[in-house]
């Protein structure tokens, strides 16, 4: 019999910001429409409505998912309360503008991480920086009219949905910190090798047909085709088994149950918590000596943070599921 415990809608947003990466990170990421994979291997294909690069003057207008957002000038002291903005904001060559990042903006390591919350700002402690250009996620959205009701200009990014939101979110930071064109580079470069990845992977196994689910805590939440994350995998030709265990209800994050894991014996299993004592547990519940990504070692830890943010790493995360794809497909 197959088992599929679910999260109840009203409860998921906050136990995924918890729990799914194991820090209470703003950036935990976000849910999207359900949907299956392919299985075929491959790499994305571009959007055709993709958006226009600026051309670096001011005053710049753009769009973030609260409204139109007007920048007069190059902003000098930005405080970005969202991990995967203050990636993109140094990998596009404007960190020497960010004044302050949020506690868990640890990367790079020159980033300015602060004590600030990103997930539940306090506008007194972030107008301490004096910054002319505030930059949060979009579950702190409540934030922006407090800070604008001080002449704080905020920007509000919404999580990314796919690849292409990730490519968009670059170009607009690089339009309205004045970096346009090292942004358009960056988002080309990402997309260049991250493609690259992929390409060199479908060409080495093909169709391999290998299924997979990716365990987001040690209670057996996990993420569909339809997340971000899931299109990651989906690029590689891997069935995704939470697919099947999601009725629509969970946001794109069903909780799978030991006994349906099992009943799926999936290829492949992707731990984002944990270290390698992790991979034990896993090893060592009741019944899992019998699944397919046990008998074969094919359990494997992603970096937390990598496996969590989207940005420049995720060429990063492409490449540790890429290496454990064709691993397990050559055994």
């Amino acid at each position: 019999m197959r088992i599929a415990r679910q999260l109840p809608v009203a409860l998921l947003g906050a136990t995924l910001a918890l729990t799914a990466c194991g820090t209470t990170e703003p950036d935990s990421e976000p849910a999207q429409e359900t949907g299956t994979a392919s299985a075929e291997c491959g790499a994305p294909e571009p959007a055709a409505d993709r958006a226009t690069v600026g051309d670096g003057t001011f005053p710049v207008t753009v769009d973030d998912m609260v409204g139109e957002v007007t920048v007069d000038a190059a902003p000098e002291r930005i405080v970005s309360l969202s991990p995967s903005n203050t990636e993109m904001l140094f990998a596009i060559g404007a960190g020497d503008q960010v004044e302050a990042a949020d506690d868990y903006s640890d990367y790079p390591a020159e980033a300015p991480t602060t004590d600030l919350s990103g997930f539940t700002p306090n506008v007194e402690a972030i107008s301490e920086y004096d910054p002319d250009l505030v930059i949060l996620a979009d579950s702190a959205v409540d934030t922006a009219d407090q800070l604008g009701a001080v002449d704080i200009p905020t920007l509000v990014l919404p999580g990314a949905t796919g690849l292409e939101d990730v490519y968009a979110q670059i170009r607009l930071l690089g339009d309205v910190t004045g970096k346009t064109e090292e942004a358009d580079a960056e988002a080309d470069r990402i997309e260049d090798e991250f493609n690259g990845i992929v390409e060199s992977v479908c060409a080495e196994i093909g169709d391999s047909g290998l299924t997979f689910y990716q365990e987001l805590d040690d209670t057996l939440f996990s993420a569909t085709s339809g997340t971000f994350v899931g299109q990651i995998y989906d690029a590689f030709g891997l069935v995704n088994i939470a697919d099947q265990a999601d009725d629509g209800e969970s946001g794109g994050y069903p909780q799978l149950s030991p006994e349906f894991v099992v009943e799926e014996d999936p290829d492949l299993i992707f731990l984002s918590y944990g270290d390698e004592s992790a991979v034990e547990a896993v090893e060592e519940r009741p019944a899992y000596d019998t699944v397919s990504a046990v008998e074969t070692g094919s359990v494997h830890v992603l970096d937390t943070d990598i496996a969590s943010r989207w940005g420049p790493r995720v060429v990063d995360f492409a490449q540790s599921v890429g290496d454990a794809v064709v691993e397990t497909a050559q055994q």
